[in-house]
């Protein structure tokens, strides 16, 4: 009778094979090594003593190595330098390929090869007017096999809230992708009504193609920005001044800066005095994404289940098949409770995201802003509005990465 191989089992078993072949060619090695060292010293010993114009020559030789030694010191004091410089390129190349970070604190030797990432591309009609249907629930159903082994192994699977894919935990650590916090969290809250996202959608930046890949990159390697490195509020300060200076032709104003603040407090919930890379990432990728794509484009990117999600938040508030404009920003809001579990009020929720724009509702009494509140929103009007939102509430992290409505 046959046995079937999962895909982790083939890989593990050519995996081993290698580590035997490798051995087996430095056991060889060695051998050869050692035979070469003990026929030198043979001769060596059996070699009379020189005369004096070879000891003259030997220490002609001597000297000449001694001379040498300066430019090897040099060249291992550029290692270090050297280690860094590659180490960049190597998380250049994982931003650029979207594969994300690599934990060091795993043994490489002993992980799976990870999957490769094609990033889309636009199609001719990515802009124009997608029709979802109100009343046709799509609720997808999960994968039977696990995304990486390919294995059926029933409740030991975890499924991803925003896409179908479910995974082993022991297939992601040995991937590489989730640190052992990460994977507890997934434990914890893959099987709830909070949910977890897999490391494919938890990655905004896959959504970007690559030409919206390319501009992002040229701005960090202009602004001195290095893949994989955490940013203090000076630096994202410098960025943005930066930014700036190439769009507009002028400086950030007060008021800008102030904002910009205001959007390092909301990437720095935990207050650490510094924004996380994967956070960063995330925010600037859904910048290039509002400032390059179109509503029906975002539309779009969203999965069966974020469409299912919102159907329920609408018909849960409609009323003849629309809703007000408060209700809506409402809605919008309610995307993002799974990342305060202990607030009961959206408002505080919101708190730390930043000033209220002197034109918000929010912020104006006037009899213009009341109209706008009761202003009738149509199911397809809601989806293209709330599209950014819901791509934001995608990843795990409690940071903030888009301005909600106020």
């Amino acid at each position: 009778m046959g046995v079937l191989m999962s895909k982790k089992q083939q890989v593990e078993k050519v995996q081993k094979c290698n580590a035997v072949v490798s051995a087996f060619q430095a056991g060889l090695k060695d051998r050869a090594i050692a035979k070469q060292a003990e026929e030198e010293a043979e001769k060596s010993e059996a070699k009379p003593s020189g005369s004096p114009d070879e000891k003259n020559t030997e220490e002609a030789e001597k000297e000449e190595t001694d001379n040498n030694a300066g430019p090897s010191t040099s060249q291992q004091a550029s290692a270090p330098a050297r280690d860094e410089c590659k180490v960049n390129q190597e998380a250049w190349s994982r931003l650029r390929d979207g594969k994300g970070v690599e934990p060091e604190d795993l043994d490489k030797t002993h992980q799976l090869t990870p999957p490769a990432y094609v990033r889309p591309k636009r199609e001719a009609d990515d802009d124009q007017p997608v029709d979802i249907e109100l009343e046709k629930k799509e609720q997808p159903p999960s994968d039977e096999m696990c995304d990486v082994c390919e294995v059926w192994t029933a409740d030991d699977l975890y499924p991803c809230r925003i896409c179908t894919r479910v995974f082993h935990d022991g297939c992601l650590r040995e991937l590489g992708y989730l640190r052992a916090e990460a994977l507890q969290e997934m434990r914890d809250t893959a099987h709830t009504v909070t949910g977890w996202s897999c490391y494919y959608c938890d990655n905004l930046n896959l959504l970007l193609t690559e030409e919206e890949m390319y501009s992002l990159m040229e701005t960090f390697k202009q602004c001195k920005i290095i893949p994989e490195s955490c940013l203090v509020s000076d630096e994202l300060l410098q960025y943005r001044h930066f930014a700036s200076k190439q769009q507009f032709d002028k400086d950030l104003t007060d008021e800008q800066e102030e904002e910009v603040l205001a959007q390092f407090a909301a990437l720095d919930p935990d207050k650490k005095g510094h924004i996380e890379w994967p956070d960063f990432l995330y925010f600037e990728s859904l910048a290039v994404l509002r400032k390059l794509r179109t509503e029906n484009s975002l539309v779009r990117l969203l999965t069966a289940k974020e469409r299912d999600t919102a159907r329920s938040v609408f018909k849960g508030l409609e009323k003849d098949g629309v809703i007000t404009r408060a209700e809506c920003r409402q809605a919008q809001q309610s995307w993002f409770h799974k990342l305060n579990k202990d607030s009961q009020s959206c408002n505080v929720s919101i708190s730390h995201v930043g000033p209220i724009c002197e034109s918000s509702p929010a912020s104006s009494g006037s009899e213009q802003s009341k109209t706008d509140e009761s202003r009738p929103v149509t199911w397809a009007d809601f989806l293209r509005e709330s599209a950014i939102y819901i791509l934001a509430a995608r990843p795990n992290s409690s940071a903030m990465h888009v301005r909600l409505p106020l």
